[in-house]
């Protein structure tokens, strides 16, 4: 280590992890050799005018890690040259779904060689999800957060800070407790607002238009709120169901199908009666997939893409860039509105 302009102050990184890196740099370029005592504390604290207490945090990580030995009265020596630098990331979840597995297939994707990704699933509870931060504090580089709960007054912001900020990402939804934090996040009620404006002329068609939101699936309300907004705008008849129930299924209406359980519902109840989707039926499903591309001669959907939300993100961490970004959410036009 020669020059303290190697370590940036304007980064979101913590300048412990900026002399870890440069550390492990100076070992890895032959500067610091096998069995070699580096710089002491003291001495790396005023060359890179830093804190004692930074620097020295820096050290006992690289010790924790097995790439410095501690000497007791003599200092820190180079342990070993071959430094694995893969990072250790949690990816946390709510549930496992189609759209969650290209999530986590573009992010590990993307992440590739440079990191090593777990996979935590909390089911909606908020003391699960507790529990896996708990209990794993210690174990990750960074915690990728997808935070959706059964219960929406709980008390998730705090369970998050209980993480140091910088190993945080947040992934789908905007939390305002956390306005400062990195995130990739959709706008529910503004992505269907604009989605359904670019199927009115299709929506036009029918009769009435019905949302299908199942409570108990735990979805952002955001989405019936954009729905409602949306009708009373464009001054559409609109109903709103919480389950498929085979006399609200009527010829000449549209649906819009947040669950793919109540869509494939559907496909099975029209069959028998001959109805043609976008003819004689408008069906629109909520969260693409490559399946409702074939189903029924192809299924209009509208969706996020979160093939790019899992690279964004992954992007983030291994960019050490971390920002707030929106994802896209587009309507996807076929025979079935």
């Amino acid at each position: 280590m020669t020059q303290f302009s190697r370590i940036d102050s304007d980064s979101e990184v913590p300048k412990y992890k900026q002399v870890e890196e440069l550390i492990i740099s100076d070992i890895e370029a032959g500067i610091f050799k096998h069995g070699q005592r580096i710089p002491s504390i003291n001495e790396t604290s005023e060359e890179l005018l830093l804190s004692r207490d930074t620097v020295e945090k820096a050290y006992v990580n690289l010790k924790k890690k097995g790439v410095l030995l501690a000497v007791r009265g003599k200092g820190y020596y180079v342990n070993k040259t071959t430094v694995s630098r893969k990072l250790k990331i949690a990816l946390i979840f709510n549930k496992l779904s189609n759209y969650k597995r290209s999530l986590y297939s573009s992010f590990v994707n993307t992440i590739g060689a440079k990191g090593s990704v777990d996979v935590f699933i909390y089911n909606f509870d908020i003391a699960e999800f507790e529990n896996i931060i708990n209990n794993n504090l210690t174990n990750y580089d960074y915690f990728v957060i997808l935070p959706h709960f059964r219960n929406e007054h709980a008390n998730v912001s705090q369970v998050i800070k209980t993480i140091p900020k910088e190993k945080v990402l947040i992934i789908d939804k905007n939390l305002d407790e956390l306005k400062n934090y990195p995130v990739v996040y959709q706008e529910y009620d503004k992505d269907i607002l604009n989605a359904l404006g670019e199927a009115i002329d299709l929506l036009k068609k029918y009769k009435k238009l019905n949302l299908v939101f199942p409570k108990n699936e735990y979805y952002s309300q955001f989405i019936s709120r954009g729905f409602t907004i949306f009708s009373q705008i464009h001054n559409f008849n609109c109903q709103i169901f919480d389950s498929l129930e085979h006399k609200d299924i009527k010829q000449n209406e549209a649906y819009i199908l947040i669950s793919d359980n109540d869509l494939f519902e559907l496909l099975k109840f029209i069959k028998p009666k001959n109805w043609i989707a976008g003819k004689d039926i408008g069906i629109l499903s909520y969260n693409e997939s490559p399946v409702k591309e074939l189903l029924s001669d192809g299924i209009s959907t509208i969706s996020t893409n979160h093939n790019q939300i899992g690279q964004l993100a992954a992007e983030m961490i291994l960019s050490q860039n971390f920002r707030r970004i929106k994802s896209p959410f587009d309507f996807i036009r076929r025979n079935s509105l």
